[in-house]
């Protein structure tokens, strides 16, 4: 009993490693990929953040330095007017009105020289007493300014520093204040205003942004409005009830700002987040003041740069691998090159002593074959003979009987006519087995111009018992009557009487019975066709109908090599021979064959003519 179970495939397990044998390359490839890109960005990274460091170092070492100037520049002031007879005269004379304007001019004098915005006198209970302002809207004079920090720091302290929004002018400034102690306690207090915005401006013109933050870490200077008098974190409680004291800040509401500490890359090196946009913050003291100068730089620039660096470097790395592999691939080809070499010489060497082992044994065989193909030649050739003499046989019977008819009658010309054609129907089976021995043999037949008319009368009368038998009606239309074509004689009418009687065989149950033979010359040939009105060629063995033992016909009746003998003797006059199923039903053969230079007419057709 055979299995119908199918086979099972035992190479499944060696495939699957073969499948994932590549993973492990790749994934490495990757993985370089991914590092070149994280080491790219990180070294540009951290070569952008230098120079941004580099650069914000430079830059607060500038602003420090001016910054210090500035304050410094007028140290010297408050102990110049301690000098001067006339300010400690109307310390102690505050009422003197004459007093008080000589103090007002002297001190609006040395401010012009000295470049301040304010300077004034104030008595040991904070009551501003002259100024360089006197004549101004907003001036100080007659002004308690005794909640000051910076007065309350040079009564208590002798010196004072403030930085706040003006009371009067509501203008900030920088105040700088020194106790005049000629004699104990104080007698009053000297001030100094600076203005710092030209410094502010000039701070604008440089990259990034600068803040200058005091000692409760709210910005007082910057170069955006927005960051000014906000602290960087909420304000302590204290801090609180100081500034609404002093009021430094004016009536601002101090809102801190959006600021969030990300990362500590020094000590005055942080990455800070403001307003939701990465910055680094780069911070210095200043020498004269508590106060700290800050300046903010965008990451995101740097940070492009480090995407692009992350790019480039996995781009290169991708290519070295690729030139990696390339070489190891051509490195690779060179050896599966040698190998092959190798093993072709190796074939080679097979080869010939497997060539020479083979011909010993087709030598052995050859007769063997050479043998087996005469027999079969043979046998070809003899169905072949049986096949053609059959019919100018099956003709010459049906003379002969016609000729005792006519005998009996006293037609003795008829008789003689009849015998005439039984000695031509003798000639004609002598050329037929001359030319089937020469064409066994692949010889080529001798052509010659052929009455295509009479060609096909002597096909018809060989047929003629068959057709009558049959009730065929055969219908011939040559045109012109004098038609020939360049062909074999004896050849031309075994082709014809093989066509003709294969297509009675076929019309034996068929309704309407008509055998039609038509000729009409063509460009450079004569079309033959015969037709028929039977049930036509099976679809199936159409395709095959000219290859050796093809037939529709039942067995023991036909051999299958009619068509082939009638391809085979066409093709040796030069023709060819074709089949095909006719639209209305039926089968039809059509036989093209070389026209003759000139036409020849047909015996029946000269009688005619000579009448």
């Amino acid at each position: 009993m055979i299995s119908r179970e199918p086979a099972r495939r035992f190479d499944l397990p060696s495939e699957t490693p073969r499948r994932w044998r590549g993973v492990p390359r790749w994934c490495g490839a990757l993985a370089l990929v991914a590092l070149a890109a994280v080491a790219g960005h990180q070294l540009a990274m951290q070569n952008g953040l230098a120079r941004l460091r580099e650069a914000a170092e430079h830059r607060l070492d500038m602003l420090a330095t001016g910054l210090d100037a500035d304050l410094a520049r007028f140290e010297y002031l408050p102990a110049l007017l301690e000098m001067t007879p006339v300010v400690p005269a109307l310390l102690g004379a505050p009422s003197d009105a004459g007093l008080r304007d000589a103090v007002n001019r002297y001190l609006d004098g040395v401010n012009a020289t000295a470049g301040a915005e304010m300077l004034y006198v104030l008595d040991a209970a904070g009551t501003s007493l002259a100024a360089s302002d006197w004549n101004r809207p907003g001036t100080t004079v007659g002004q308690d300014l005794s909640f000051r920090p910076y007065v309350i720091d040079a009564l208590r302290q002798g010196r004072g520093r403030f930085y706040g929004v003006g009371i009067t002018s509501r203008k900030p400034g920088y105040y700088l204040s020194y106790a005049l102690r000629r004699d104990q306690p104080a007698r009053g207090v000297v001030a100094v205003k600076v203005n710092l915005e030209e410094s502010e401006r000039a701070w604008r013109l440089l990259p990034g942004h600068v803040m200058l933050i005091d000692q409760r870490g709210v910005v007082i200077l910057a170069t955006r409005d927005d960051l000014k008098f906000r602290p960087l974190r909420p304000l302590e409680s204290l801090q609180r009830a100081e500034v609404q004291r002093s009021r430094p800040y004016g009536e601002a509401g101090l809102e801190p700002l959006r600021w969030t500490q990300k990362e500590a890359l020094a000590r005055d090196v942080q990455v800070v987040a403001l307003d939701g946009v990465d910055q680094l913050a780069s911070t210095r003291a200043l020498r004269g003041a508590p106060w700290q100068l800050l300046v903010l730089d965008d990451l995101a620039p740097v940070r492009v740069g480090a995407r692009y660096a992350a790019v480039t470097a996995s781009l290169a790395m991708a290519v070295l691998l690729l030139i990696a592999v390339t070489l190891w691939q051509r490195r690779r080809a060179v050896r599966q090159k040698l190998a092959n070499q190798a093993a072709l010489q190796a074939a080679h060497d097979s080869l010939e002593s497997t060539v020479v082992a083979r011909t010993a044994q087709l030598r052995a065989a050859q007769g063997e074959l050479v043998h087996a193909g005469k027999m079969a030649a043979l046998g070809q050739m003899s169905a072949g003979v049986v096949h053609e003499l059959n019919q100018p046989l099956t003709a010459m019977r049906t003379l002969s009987e016609s000729a005792a008819i006519l005998l009996d009658k006293s037609r003795f010309d008829d008789v003689r006519g009849n015998l005439q054609r039984i000695r031509g129907m003798v000639d004609r089976l002598a050329r037929l087995t001359s030319q089937l021995k020469n064409f066994a043999h692949k010889g080529e037949l001798q052509r010659a111009p052929v009455a295509l008319a009479q060609a096909v009368a002597d096909a018809q009368l060989i047929v003629a018992e068959a057709s009558k038998k049959n009730g065929i009606a055969i219908e011939v239309d040559v045109q012109p009557a004098t038609l020939a074509v360049m062909a074999e004689e004896a050849a031309l009418g075994s082709v014809l009487v093989n066509l003709m009687r294969n297509a009675i065989d076929a019309m034996q149950a068929s309704p309407r019975r008509t055998l039609r033979l038509e000729a009409r010359p063509q460009e450079g040939g004569v079309m033959l066709r015969v037709s028929d009105t039977g049930p036509g060629i099976a679809p199936d063995i159409l395709p095959r109908l000219f290859e050796p033992f093809v037939t529709s016909k039942p067995a023991g009746t036909g051999l299958g090599l009619g068509l082939v003998i009638s391809a085979q003797l066409v093709r040796a006059m030069d023709g060819t021979l074709r089949a095909a199923n006719l639209p209305e039903g039926g089968a039809c053969f059509v036989v093209e064959l070389p026209v003759a230079i000139h036409n020849v007419p047909s015996p029946q057709l000269e009688g005619v003519i000579n009448k």
